[in-house]
């Protein structure tokens, strides 16, 4: 049986939940100084906050939507040793709301040009390569064929992408399952081909864009958060829904603790995140939904089931399990199913 190189996945990624208290607090118990921290309000409506190291606090970008980066003080207002610190806006720390933050390591940090056609640009990362997870800040060219090094030694299996300046840009998203297609995280629609977004295939290297204005605006800035594949820790693929309450299981070679699934042969299906600390039993239905600013759904119609070696879906709908609709995932581990440190002993189920 395959071992996994990382014993401890939460001390790479870890969900987080608090209660808002209307000032301002700091959110401990992460478990790590966090590079990227992804923040929604559960209870009510409110976007999808997304903040990074390498942009810097008091900057905030809305999966929600196409706007341009915010600059806000009262939101993420430092990155902490065990967590962050926020201000008293009501999206992120209303009084009576409560609240679910999802946090990825990076840390090593550095910066330099681009590379491949066109004049070559200022970019700079912050990178975790034990984990597989890069964070780029690249200023674009505006020619087909600009290469963005992600510094992550793997080739990347899934990348997330957003220009920051200048509104009306969609998140344009990889999986390595879909070619150089695209979704668009801030919407419904289903997988899209056009290769003025990803130019080619991400190598081990580098992540090759066309000249689409959301991608390579030419002396604009955009961001990458670029993951590869790390045995039991995380997983980036694809499965066909079968349309019934015993369905699909796709294998991780882990626990799940943090599934993200789109459906990307139909329009009209959102994005939908499931955690294990919003729900710390099966079945699960509890979703958020990265392209609206909608309040947590708590929909029994919607289960699925984390098991010590993947997820299993348990219901009938379209939005993660319709008939011979295909999907996509993106998957990290609260537990490997085996680790080669320590007493090497099988996840459990939960």
């Amino acid at each position: 049986m395959a071992y996994s190189t990382i014993s401890k996945p939460s001390l790479h990624f870890n969900t987080k939940l608090y209660s808002g208290n209307g000032g301002t607090q700091s959110i401990t118990g992460v478990g790590f100084q966090p590079d990227f921290v992804w923040l929604k309000r559960r209870d009510a409506g409110a976007g999808h906050k997304l903040n990074d190291a390498v942009r810097g606090v008091n900057k905030q970008l809305v999966s929600n939507n196409t706007n341009a980066e915010d600059s806000n003080t009262d939101i993420l207002t430092a990155f902490g040793t065990d967590g962050f610190t926020l201000g008293n806006n009501s999206d992120v720390n209303n009084g009576s709301g409560t609240f679910v933050s999802w946090n990825w390591k990076a840390g090593t940090t550095g910066s330099g040009t681009t590379t491949g056609s066109g004049t070559g640009k200022a970019y700079s990362y912050s990178v975790n390569t034990t984990a597989g997870f890069s964070i780029v800040k690249y200023t674009g060219n505006g020619t087909t064929g600009q290469q963005i090094p992600h510094h992550l030694g793997a080739v990347p299996k899934m990348v997330i992408q957003k220009r920051i300046e200048n509104n009306g840009a969609g998140w344009n998203t990889y999986n390595h399952t879909q070619g150089i297609n695209y979704l668009e995280l801030n919407s419904t629609n289903a997988v899209a081909s056009d290769t003025g977004k990803y130019n080619a295939v991400p190598t081990s290297t580098y992540v090759q864009i066309g000249n689409d204005g959301g991608m390579n605006s030419n002396d604009v800035q955009h961001i990458l958060y670029c993951f590869a594949e790390k045995k039991g820790y995380s997983k980036f693929g694809n499965y066909t829904g079968n349309g019934n309450a015993d369905g699909a299981f796709i294998y991780t070679g882990f626990k799940p603790a943090w599934v993200m699934v789109k459906r990307t042969d139909g329009g009209a299906n959102y994005w939908e995140i499931r955690d294990n600390k919003r729900e710390p039993n099966n079945a699960m239905y509890f979703r958020l939904f990265p392209n609206t600013s909608s309040a947590e759904s708590q929909d029994a119609n919607e289960k699925i089931d984390y098991l010590s070696n993947g997820f299993k879906l348990r219901n009938t709908t379209t939005g993660s399990n319709g008939s011979g609709n295909s999907y996509i995932y993106m998957a990290f581990a609260e537990e490997p199913l085996v680790a080669n440190v320590g007493a090497s002993i099988p996840a459990t189920a939960r």
